[in-house]
């Protein structure tokens, strides 16, 4: 994928957040609609097709954990707080680089993780469990090794202590567990095609009301050699 191999000729060791949800969706995984751009005309134009409301993060390889960094603007809801957060962005990478990515605002109430992470035993393995601020502080994750059928990714999503989010809770759609069984084993598949991949993390993904998900956060971790 020229993605992938352009960071690996650049030295690179992550792909950025577009770049990453990029190759998600060149599997057919689900991400947010976004425009990465660089000046306040292309936010414009990003903005108007988009639409409110939006989110808009920094998009660099250098930072992975851009809530640290305080380069996550959300909710914004028209073209001023639009442009100011474009500009408060745009000071704060000045020194590592990068663009700004417009994201449309992904609702839903129910956050999950999907992952990859490279064994060297077992190769490519396959996470999946509670997302959110909820990965770290829960632990609450099931893994497979790669390759996935879908009664891997079944069982996977019936082995997390919280499956019960799946479910129909609080008015809402049960998960569609054809379509995260499908994620998952994407996920797999994209780790046993590109042996430069050494991690994948898709965090959060949205559980919408309607059930269906969103990958709205991503990162791919590269092994150069």
């Amino acid at each position: 994928m020229e993605i992938i191999d352009r960071a690996v000729k650049e030295g690179r060791t992550r792909l950025s957040e577009h770049e990453s949800k990029q190759v998600l969706a060149a599997y057919g995984i689900p991400v947010t609609r976004e425009l990465a751009v660089d000046n306040r005309n292309d936010l414009i134009k990003a903005v108007n097709e988009i639409g409110f409301p939006l989110v808009l993060k920094g998009n660099t390889p250098e930072i992975s954990h851009k809530t640290e960094r305080n380069l996550i603007r959300v909710d914004v809801r028209n073209e001023q707080e639009a442009l100011v957060a474009f500009d408060e962005l745009a000071k704060a990478l000045s020194e590592t680089g990068g663009n700004i990515l417009v994201q449309e605002m992904v609702k839903g109430s129910r956050e999950l993780v999907v992952g990859l992470t490279r064994d060297p035993q077992f190769g490519p393995c396959v996470m999946f469990g509670l997302g959110g601020i909820f990965t770290e502080i829960l632990r609450d994750v099931s893994f497979r090794v790669a390759p996935l059928e879908k009664r891997d990714a079944v069982s996977m999503m019936e082995e997390i202590k919280g499956h019960k989010i799946l479910e129909g809770i609080r008015g809402m759609e049960p998960a569609d567990l054809e379509q995260l069984s499908s994620i998952l084993i994407q996920i797999g598949q994209i780790g046993m095609e590109f042996e430069t991949i050494k991690e994948i993390d898709v965090n959060p993904v949205i559980l919408g009301a309607n059930g269906r998900c969103t990958a709205v956060d991503a990162l791919v971790v590269l092994e150069v050699p």
